[in-house]
């Protein structure tokens, strides 16, 4: 074998080692996350449904420890980004925090919840961008308290670039991107549910008869 194969590029395998040193070490740290972020109003056309929207503690103070060294708060966040989705949903909307605040016109009942949230970083991935996962529920009834379904949507985050920053500050460019990932599905979705859509298309004809 030739000599100069076994000590070429010094310099390089400096700044290999340097890197995965840094990746360690970033990854092993604590990062404790709030997400401030404001999203923006959705643009979309509203179906003429009244809804109650529950948002109860747990979901907008919710706060998760996905691993010992990492804690993201993202309570807040989520029911804004939700708050915007739903009003391009439905014409008619109430948010509120306790059933005994729901309206008697209401038709649906929507209350959301955090199953899970997962992260991934460097050093789990053995790629160069850390990852968030989230796992929402939501549990939607008729006014009368019947069960449609419980729709699960996971949404899914990530960092082009997991070295351009901190890892709090990576971790936080991934959660607001899988919550934002959350108010697509919302709008794209929802109204594909099969048990939301024949709930819808049984009230239209229930109208057209009326």
């Amino acid at each position: 074998m030739n000599n100069r194969q076994i000590t070429a590029n010094p310099l390089a395998q400096y700044w290999v080692t340097l890197m995965l040193l840094l990746a360690i070490s970033g990854c092993s740290s604590s990062a404790s996350v709030k997400i401030n972020t404001t999203f923006p109003q959705v643009l979309a056309e509203p179906k003429p449904i009244n809804v109650a929207i529950l948002f109860n503690d747990s979901f907008s103070a919710y706060q998760a420890r996905p691993t010992k060294n990492t804690h993201l708060d993202i309570g807040t966040a989520q029911v804004q980004l939700f708050k915007n989705a739903f009003k391009g949903l439905f014409s008619e909307i109430e948010f509120v925090a306790t059933a005994d605040s729901i309206g008697e016109q209401t038709s649906l009942v929507i209350t959301p919840s955090v199953r899970e949230v997962q992260i991934s970083t460097p050093s789990d991935n053995y790629l160069n961008i850390f990852e968030v996962w989230i796992k929402y529920n939501l549990e939607i009834k008729t006014a009368d308290g019947e069960t449609l379904t419980n729709w699960f949507m996971p949404v899914y985050g990530k960092t082009p670039d997991s070295f351009m920053a901190s890892k709090s500050a990576a971790i936080e460019h991934a959660t607001i991107t899988a919550i934002r990932d959350a108010g697509a599905k919302l709008i794209l979705d929802f109204y594909r549910i099969p048990a939301v859509y024949d709930w819808v298309s049984k009230q239209r004809l229930k109208e057209d008869l009326g």
